[in-house]
């Protein structure tokens, strides 16, 4: 990967978590339709995902898909469809080549064959990597990721392998889709809006959060190492009092 020009801060986050927010928008303000937007955010994950080993970032999970965008039209989620395809097809061999490791979180069922075993082709392809570790989210949904785990710890009190007695905060995370990934220390939402929508419910109990105006396709290495910088410099108690 090619050297960001920032240095990593000291103590930057180690799991920054991102919604990619604006690609839509961005796409109308220069007059083209919506996917041509979703085409340029497409392009930006590969720049920052070059920029995270520069500033420290071990893990990088991105929101590219929630349960609820398949209200959007259907062309436009058929388009998203084809473009994930295309962008796994497209990025396997700088992805493997790179040391990144791709995970994908979301429930699978509503998503084509073709689709599905291309995201199993990609996990296994860059499962020996450990440079960064990307998670893409598709079909995600907070809410919709707390059930599924549910239902599975539910399952394996009804069998006996979890005594309901046992089950306490540090349970259930162990069930959720992330169990491998550390909490995000970071999350950004791009282009202006303040909601978390859905993304990472659990897992963000403690995140650092960075709301900001810029639309995802004009998202830069740079204004990442900013971000990351501002991270460095905040107190982070987690529910404590300093000494």
């Amino acid at each position: 990967m090619p050297d960001t020009p920032q240095t990593a801060p000291q103590d930057g986050p180690r799991h920054v978590a991102i919604i990619m927010d604006g690609n839509g928008r961005w796409a109308q303000a220069r007059g083209r339709p919506r996917l041509f937007g979703h085409q340029a955010g497409a392009r930006r994950v590969r720049d920052v995902v070059e920029a995270c080993p520069g500033l420290g970032i071990k893990y990088l999970t991105v929101f590219a898909f929630s349960t609820e965008n398949w209200k959007r039209t259907q062309a436009e989620v058929a388009g998203l469809m084809s473009l994930f395809r295309r962008y796994i097809i497209k990025e396997t061999a700088n992805l493997t080549k790179n040391g990144v490791r791709v995970r994908f979180i979301g429930d699978r069922v509503r998503l084509d064959a073709k689709l599905i075993d291309l995201m199993d082709t990609l996990e296994n392809a860059t499962k020996d990597n450990d440079l960064v570790h990307l998670t893409i989210a598709i079909n995600y949904g907070g809410r919709d990721e707390v059930a599924r785990a549910t239902k599975r710890l539910a399952r394996d009190v009804a069998e006996g392998r979890l005594r309901p007695e046992d089950v306490d905060e540090e349970t259930l995370p162990k069930y959720l889709d992330t169990h491998v990934l550390p909490d995000p220390d970071l999350v950004i939402r791009t282009s202006g809006e303040a909601r978390i929508s859905n993304f990472l419910l659990w897992q963000s109990a403690y995140s650092e959060y960075e709301f900001i105006d810029t639309l995802w396709p004009d998202f830069t290495a740079e204004e990442l190492a900013r971000l990351c910088q501002n991270f460095g410099s905040r107190e982070r108690r987690f529910g404590a009092v300093p000494a």
